[in-house]
């Protein structure tokens, strides 16, 4: 799969950030921010406490955020985001149990042919609903899903909550097990990720991140299971699912090659498994061919990494 790509086409996350706690603030881990110097620099000049900005309200409410506008709003940015076109973000944090581990932060920018979606589920009366989301372009798909909830197992949404583990949709616009597929097919919807995000309280929430072809949210996506392959104190992981938005699925069933495996410290998944943080990494050095962007996620489960999601562009 290692495969040369055409050039890089517009993306609908523009900005991606890793805060982390340093005492009782949050500080700038890493952050890719492409051609956005002005904002990267007015960003490397704050810090964030408990409750202010975006990644403090995260911190605080100990769940993921949307905030779809910065006008008016707590976003402590909001001069150089719209110097740099930015409208909207979400916030993710990354809990071991109640330990915030990190604030993992996507911005996007608004126009007529940015489609795309970044989702927040959360559990109500039995049911997932929707948070709230960011959808761009694709205003017909948002409103269908504001009146949509999902029972436990049904759906993309439903299926992570009901299995606690990161899942893959493919072509959702003809996928019978994707219930949005018809709206999603009308709005050039391709692919889904899946993912739950554990936080403390035993609160239920599900983040889902809905690729278009035109501006996509990644060109390749990946889901590592490091549940399978503990042993005694070793710490390794197994790419469990994964897929080319261009090229298809990396592998098929009747393939006979092994499981393909990384241990803690190989690699970048390797070092999101030896640190538990999440992960960008800029530029083609260390990248699968044809790729210049990794953001790598961990999720925990019971105090360990259960499994890390990474999507490249």
């Amino acid at each position: 799969m290692d495969t040369v790509l055409d050039a890089p086409v517009k993306t609908f996350i523009q900005v991606t950030e890793i805060w982390v706690p340093e005492g009782d603030r949050l500080v700038l881990a890493t952050g890719n921010y492409g051609a956005l110097s002005a904002f990267e620099e007015a960003t490397r000049a704050i810090s964030f406490a408990k409750g202010e900005g975006l990644p403090g309200k995260a911190w605080a409410e100990e769940r993921p955020v949307v905030l779809k506008g910065f006008d008016g709003s707590y976003f402590k940015r909001i001069e150089a985001a719209a110097e740099a076109g930015l409208t909207s973000a979400v916030a993710i944090p990354v809990f071991n149990d109640a330990q915030l581990k990190a604030v993992l932060v996507v911005l996007c920018g608004d126009d007529e042919n940015r489609t795309g979606a970044i989702e927040v589920w959360h559990e109500e009366d039995g049911l997932l609903m929707l948070d709230d989301g960011y959808y761009g372009a694709a205003k017909h798909f948002e409103w269908v899903s504001q009146h949509t909830h999902f029972p436990r197992g049904q759906g993309l949404p439903g299926g992570v909550w009901s299995a606690s583990t990161p899942m893959l949709f493919r072509d959702l616009g003809s996928g019978y097990r994707f219930i949005r597929a018809d709206s999603a097919g009308k709005a050039g919807l391709t692919t889904g990720l899946g993912l739950p995000i554990p936080v403390p309280q035993d609160k239920s929430f599900v983040l889902t991140l809905l690729s278009a072809r035109g501006t996509p949210i990644a060109r390749r996506f990946e889901i590592w299971d490091s549940r399978p392959v503990k042993v005694g104190r070793e710490i390794a992981a197994i790419l469990a699912d994964g897929i080319c938005e261009r090229e298809g699925p990396l592998w098929t069933d009747d393939t006979q090659e092994p499981p393909r495996r990384v241990n803690a410290n190989q690699g970048n998944i390797g070092k999101v498994l030896a640190t538990g943080l999440p992960l960008i990494v800029t530029g083609k050095p260390g990248l699968t061919e044809g790729y210049e962007t990794l953001v790598a996620l961990p999720i925990f489960d019971a105090g360990e990494i259960a499994h890390i999601v990474a999507w490249y562009v």
